[in-house]
């Protein structure tokens, strides 16, 4: 079985990569990375926090997870980053995603909130998704 978080990053990297209005706004490529590259300047977006239970039937087997999409902004404001957020939003909300392995029952953006980081001083802009999958 493949684990349902995996499938489901990997799903939406590839909804997300072939959006060239999202690609655009990162500088050209999609920029959405496991931890922030060596040296990475923003704008980028990293996989947050992840939560997932156990959401199984009777019938299926399944799972509902949380999934945080962190954007760092340029320096000098957070416009950049609520724009690729609005973008993820866009691609990611309700969207029928191929999982692998896993039927994707639901998709949507639960939450959008835009803080300043205390040591960067740059904007982070978190966008949390609430995805059902279930096993196939």
């Amino acid at each position: 079985m493949t684990s349902p978080v995996l499938a489901l990053r990997r799903a939406i990297i590839d909804a997300a990569s072939g959006d060239a209005e999202l690609r655009a706004l990162m500088g050209g490529a999609l920029r959405l990375y496991d931890e922030p590259p060596r040296g990475a300047e923003p704008v980028y977006a990293l996989f947050g926090d992840v939560k997932a239970e156990d959401w199984s039937t009777d019938a299926d087997r399944g799972h509902a997870q949380s999934v945080d999409l962190v954007i760092w902004s340029e320096k000098g404001g957070a416009r950049t980053a609520l724009m690729v957020a609005d973008r993820f939003f866009a691609i990611l909300d309700d969207a029928s995603l191929t999982v692998e392995g896993h039927r994707l029952v639901n998709l949507r953006v639960t939450e959008l909130a835009s803080i300043r980081d205390k040591d960067s001083g740059l904007a982070r802009v978190t966008l949390s998704l609430r995805a059902v999958t279930e096993v196939v």
